[in-house]
């Protein structure tokens, strides 16, 4: 699995550990946290777009 650009998260601002993302060649999206990159957790952008919708909705339990 090549990766060529992973992106941090709009949401960390100028912290060291955020969570960042990047688009694998098979377009799956890969997400770490940056201070664990190592640890890679892969999704799709359907999956993704779903959690990040319930999010925004306020759907998840904060």
């Amino acid at each position: 699995m090549t990766i060529t650009n992973w992106q941090k998260s709009s949401y960390s601002g100028n912290a060291s550990n955020c969570v960042e993302l990047a688009e694998a060649a098979d377009r799956t999206v890969l997400l770490r946290e940056s201070d664990e990159p190592s640890t890679v957790v892969v999704t799709s952008p359907q999956v993704l777009g779903g959690l990040l919708r319930a999010a925004r909705g306020d759907v998840i339990d904060r």
